[in-house]
């Protein structure tokens, strides 16, 4: 199985090296693709210095600006998917989702038979570490208010760690998801629910970042809190039928 963890980066210096050497010492022969949006502090350099060492394994997708998220995932699975790969992770750079967890992903998907793989901060309580105690509550209690309003059982509906076996990138409409901040990982949780996929959450300890600055913002808490509402009531439109040749 080909297997590509996506890293979208904005100004990660302090980071990149360490988790590229990270996620490439993973077993199950990983391939790294690192999504830069022209990050003024020369992370991209770095990358493509890195991928002397690494040829065949570490890819650069290089975009004009910062464009949020989303978009930055949503130009990675369509790379992966034009490159054959059979899974697709996300992760972020700074080190708050353990490289060493992608096999637990991975064991979910390939073993368990997961379509989808969440790595989950609230599966077995909450599993946090270094965050203040309100930020442990917004998030905690943002995953309950998706799931009131969706009716998904998922437990860390915003959790950024994930693996997808490619049908369900292939199923889902990526030119149609709508969100581009961190709203965007409840908006493709919540299409792979409607669409049926098994989705399965494994344990895991989130450890805030260390170096480099967080990108998180109210805005992007607004665009979560009114958007799920948006997105729950369009769903009531839409039919979700999975073809057949998709899940090649």
């Amino acid at each position: 199985m080909k297997c590509i963890v996506l890293i979208p980066t904005y100004n990660e210096k302090e980071n990149i090296e360490a988790i590229t050497r990270a996620v490439l010492s993973q077993p199950n022969n990983l391939h790294l693709l690192i999504i830069d949006d022209n990050s003024p502090d020369g992370t991209a350099s770095i990358v493509k210095k890195m991928q002397a060492e690494f040829p065949e394994r570490l890819h650069l997708l290089e975009r004009p600006g910062k464009q949020g998220l989303g978009t930055a995932y949503i130009a990675g699975f369509k790379w992966a998917l034009s490159h054959s790969y059979d899974y697709i992770f996300e992760m972020d750079a700074d080190f708050s989702h353990d490289p060493k967890d992608l096999e637990k992903l991975y064991y979910a998907c390939t073993v368990e038979h997961a379509d989808m793989a969440i790595g989950s901060r609230y599966k077995s309580g909450v599993n946090v570490v270094n965050w203040p105690i309100g930020r442990v509550l917004m998030s905690y209690f943002a995953s309950v208010y998706v799931r009131i309003v969706t009716g998904m059982k998922i437990m860390d509906t915003t959790a950024g760690f994930k693996c997808y076996h490619k049908s369900v990138l292939k199923t889902i409409d990526l030119d149609k998801i709508k969100f581009k901040g961190y709203a965007f990982q409840i908006e493709m949780k919540f299409t792979a629910w409607k669409y049926g996929f098994n989705i399965i959450e494994v344990p895991i300890v989130f450890t805030d970042r260390r170096q480099g600055a967080s990108k998180m913002s109210g805005g992007i808490f607004n665009e979560a809190v009114w958007g799920v509402i948006k997105m729950k009531a369009g769903s009531l439109f839409k039919q979700y039928k999975i073809k057949t040749d998709e899940l090649i």
